[in-house]
């Protein structure tokens, strides 16, 4: 603590050189990288952006207000995470409750541990860095999983080594992204839970989706109810093929001389017990008299 406290304290006085663009700092090689880069440093709020790569996209402002209130009251007691990106220009890496909640208690400056990273790397640090967050809900893990298998070019095993999580874990939470949208906002807002997800997600219809998720809202079902209705929609909609039923031989022998005498392709349907019917197709009024005739004529 108290060499934190010392590099906090060291990290006052790099105002000037921060806004110094002869002397920016680029590289860990650059002259004075030593005094700002690997240091926790008091940082102008407004040189800081948000990161663009932060998987969170909600923050409860209820939250950020209680944050705020501590923040006045005790001060910032984690230091956020920023990389440089310009002279006094720094982008959040991680902390962004810290940063939004300081704004909110009207803090001029924040202390902040200084990194050099690409974008790449600041991608990779922020998404990581939230994955293992608590409190991340299941769609902002699983976008998370997601664009860092996009962007980075990385396997569900590399992700699992990476984040330290099994592979059968990331392959569950990335399943969850073929919900159907509104069921993922559902998720994402505590109406359902993981488990309901995970269960919903067997249906492969989105219109069946929705129609359980409406079901489970309504009749608040529990995951093991859900489970249970979603084997119901699976059962109802498995149909067993039937075999098609073969058709006598002296019923084959006739249908030639049947379509012979009615000058068109006579069609025969056969069923189990031995009923059936007789379609003959004519393809305008006069076709139909024609038959109507050869019909009267055999009586």
């Amino acid at each position: 603590m108290a060499k934190a406290m010392k590099k906090q304290a060291l990290g006052r006085g790099l105002s000037a050189l921060l806004k110094d663009p002869e002397q920016d700092i680029k590289s860990a090689s650059d002259a004075n990288a030593d005094k700002v880069v690997g240091n926790i440093i008091d940082l102008d709020i407004d040189a800081i952006e948000v990161n663009p790569f932060q998987p969170r996209s909600t923050f409860k402002e209820e939250a950020l207000q209680e944050l705020a209130t501590s923040i006045k009251e005790l001060g910032i007691i984690q230091p956020i995470t920023v990389r440089k990106t310009g002279v006094n220009e720094f982008q959040l890496i991680s902390g962004e409750r810290r940063f939004r909640a300081s704004k909110i208690a009207g803090l001029k400056t924040i202390p902040a541990f200084v990194r050099l990273a690409n974008d790449q790397e600041s991608l990779e640090m922020a998404l990581v860095e939230n994955i293992q967050r608590q409190d991340l809900d299941p769609i902002e893990v699983a976008l998370s999983y997601q664009r860092l298998m996009d962007e980075i070019n990385l396997t569900q095993e590399q992700m699992s080594e990476r984040v330290g999580k099994k592979r059968s874990t990331i392959a569950n939470y990335l399943r969850l992204l073929k919900l159907d949208p509104i069921i993922q906002t559902g998720m994402k807002d505590g109406f359902i839970s993981m488990g309901h997800g995970r269960a919903i997600i067997n249906i492969s219809d989105l219109s069946d989706q929705l129609d359980i998720y409406e079901q489970i809202l309504t009749k608040k079902l529990s995951v093991r109810d859900t489970e249970k209705l979603v084997q119901q929609y699976k059962n109802t909609n498995t149909t067993t093929p039937t075999k098609p039923t073969e058709t006598p031989k002296h019923i084959k022998k006739s249908i030639k001389d049947f379509s012979e005498f009615f000058g068109a392709k006579i069609d025969v349907n056969v069923g189990k017990s031995g009923n059936g019917k007789i379609t003959i197709p004519f393809s305008s009024e006069e076709d139909f008299n024609r038959i109507k005739k050869l019909l009267n004529r055999e009586k």
